[in-house]
């Protein structure tokens, strides 16, 4: 099998020095070459051929932004960006996701020896997860790390089926590798008045509500990153927590959002399976649920149960998906009828939760795990 081909941009040299010798240390990655900055870059990208570029947020010369956008726009490659776990890191992290970078590698201000060096693994298979994808501007097998014991659903929270009540259907979606993208045009569509929705998307605790900001001002729904306790309503879109599972739990006859700080499941806190295991508990076949772009299987299994409740269900298909593996996973399981382009899910959606309820069925009690 052939090796991935990598290029490294960053203006720092000892993280230049330290990202080479993190990946080429993976028999199936070469480093092909390195820049200090865009202009650099951009000759050694026709010069080398890479597969994959590492390229750093903010550099000199030419910002990491503008690099990508031109990048993107005349000969796109699969970017993994490296950016600070800072506010202003985030903002130009999302920024790039919209752009058409596939993924991003997190680093702190400080003891950056240590933080890459307990990362090497993460960043060896985004690297090798980036060469898969298809590269898409905004207008070989990876293995699976081994790195924790694999839990499911059953973590957190038990099966149970429960009843809408009278607060009507509700939206759940997943996503991980290319979903703030997809979500970001699946929410620009949706109208004011749009059934509440739920969202699980796989992000590092310092991004999602940066991530939640930047969906509000792009949506006539009211987004925010979800509170535990909070009510779940008509006309707002709620988005988990990075490091907390989001649950719909059932307060009367109402749902709000409830925080969980379980163990990790399928190595994702938050976890799309423990989302739509929570709306079926909580609301039956109630919940419209749809699994968007990213790797792995994570919500695939928890898809599946939606629909086996009655739940309308549908996936991203694999033309318009960056990574067809949480989708397709969840496809080959008969988990959903429908695989469409992320820009028809929107409106789909909208006209799958308008169909009216089936007669509500007695409501289960919904016990989470402590």
């Amino acid at each position: 099998m052939s090796r991935v081909r990598v290029l490294i941009v960053d203006d720092s040299a000892l993280v230049r020095k330290m990202l080479a010798g993190m990946l080429s240390g993976d028999p199936e990655i070469e480093i092909v070459g390195t820049a200090p900055d865009p202009l650099v870059a951009r000759e050694r990208i026709k010069q080398l051929s890479p597969d994959v570029l590492t390229l750093d947020v903010e550099m000199p010369r030419m910002d990491g932004l503008t690099f990508l956008e031109n990048l993107m726009r005349l000969h796109p490659l699969p970017v993994v960006m490296v950016s600070s776990l800072t506010e202003r890191g985030a903002d130009v992290t999302l920024r790039a996701l919209e752009l058409g970078a596939i993924d991003f590698f997190a680093k702190p201000g400080s003891d950056l020896t240590g933080t890459f060096g307990h990362g090497t693994e993460q960043i060896r298979a985004k690297v090798k997860l980036a060469a898969r994808a298809k590269p898409r501007a905004r207008t070989a097998n990876v293995r699976p790390l081994q790195v924790t014991p694999r839990l499911d659903a059953d973590a957190v929270l038990p099966r149970a089926t429960g009843s809408a009540g009278d607060s009507g259907r509700l939206i759940a979606l997943g996503a991980s590798t290319g979903g703030t993208e997809a979500i970001r045009v699946l929410l620009a569509g949706m109208p004011p008045d749009a059934p509440p929705i739920v969202i699980a998307q796989h992000i590092p605790a310092p991004f999602s509500a940066p991530f939640a900001q930047r969906m509000n001002q792009c949506s006539a729904m009211r987004v925010c990153e979800a509170q535990d306790g909070q009510p779940i309503l008509p006309g707002h879109a709620y988005i988990a927590p990075g490091n907390r599972h989001l649950l719909v739990v059932r307060d009367g006859s109402r749902p709000v959002c409830r925080l969980h700080d379980g163990p990790l499941v399928n190595r994702h806190k938050p976890s799309v399976d423990v989302l739509f295991r929570s709306v079926v508990a909580s609301l039956g076949g109630a919940g419209v649920g749809a699994l968007l772009t990213g790797m792995g299987d994570d919500g695939a299994r928890g898809l599946k149960e939606m629909h086996d409740a009655g739940s309308p269900t549908l996936v991203q298909d694999e033309a318009s998906s960056v990574i067809w593996g949480m989708p397709g996973v969840a496809f080959r399981l008969g988990a959903a009828d429908e695989a469409l382009p992320i820009e028809a899910i929107g409106g789909r959606l909208l006209e799958l939760a308008s169909r009216p309820l089936a007669k509500p069925r007695a409501a289960a009690r919904l016990a989470v795990a402590p």
